[in-house]
């Protein structure tokens, strides 16, 4: 079984002082640094650009995890790249090629990532399943934090663990709470990635904490 690694979504953190949630966040505990893109496109959102994925690269003691919700993701190989991202997540949806997608990311130096929307089924995977070092399910759909936790997740975190088996990582994002983290744990997920869970609460140290369980 891998190490539990609680990723720190800095969607929920405060915008007008990053830097500052950025080193509290990393001082309680957060294995790595969790990054949305968001375009306005692929989801109704617009959140970081490439200026600020350089300013955590710059600030973050921690690794990067950036999922990218956009319709060209593989525009941003090379910004990836020259910010030391240590995970780069697509969506199959807007990739036209993803076997040569993740072999570019690859390639690059990163660890290649695919996010399952709630309505994409674990089978998209199993032809690249050699290619991926990060499978990413997303619990809510793409585009805002805070929403509730859709249950079906679990289920689709246990086949793909019974897909992948344990050289590949499978994460966790929306709704993950303390009290909603347990089951995906026991399904078979390794990395918790949190946003109100974490950043809405005064004790970061005490909200990862609790997150492990």
């Amino acid at each position: 079984m891998n190490k539990i690694l609680v990723s720190a979504s800095v969607l929920s953190a405060d915008f007008l002082h990053l830097a500052d949630d950025v080193a509290r966040v990393c001082q309680a505990g957060a294995d790595q640094l969790h990054v949305d893109i968001m375009d306005g496109h692929y989801v109704p959102n617009l959140s970081f650009g490439g200026p600020l994925l350089k300013a955590f690269a710059k600030v973050s003691p921690v690794p990067l995890d950036v999922h990218f919700m956009v319709t060209n993701p593989m525009d941003y190989v090379d910004l990836c790249r020259q910010c030391n991202v240590k995970t780069m997540t697509v969506h199959p949806e807007v990739v036209v090629h993803l076997d040569k997608a993740l072999a570019q990311i690859r390639e690059a130096g990163m660890e290649a990532g695919v996010a399952l929307n709630p309505a994409t089924p674990p089978e998209v995977l199993e032809y690249v399943a050699d290619k991926i070092d990060f499978a990413l399910v997303m619990s809510v759909n793409p585009g805002f934090s805070g929403q509730k936790f859709i249950s079906s997740a679990v289920k689709k975190i246990a086949k793909l663990r019974a897909m992948l088996g344990d050289k590949v990582r499978i994460g966790i994002d929306g709704g993950v709470t303390a009290q909603t983290a347990p089951q995906c744990l026991k399904a078979g997920a390794d990395v918790l990635i949190a946003a109100t869970a974490i950043f809405g609460q005064q004790d970061y140290a005490q909200a990862i904490k609790a997150l492990r369980g």
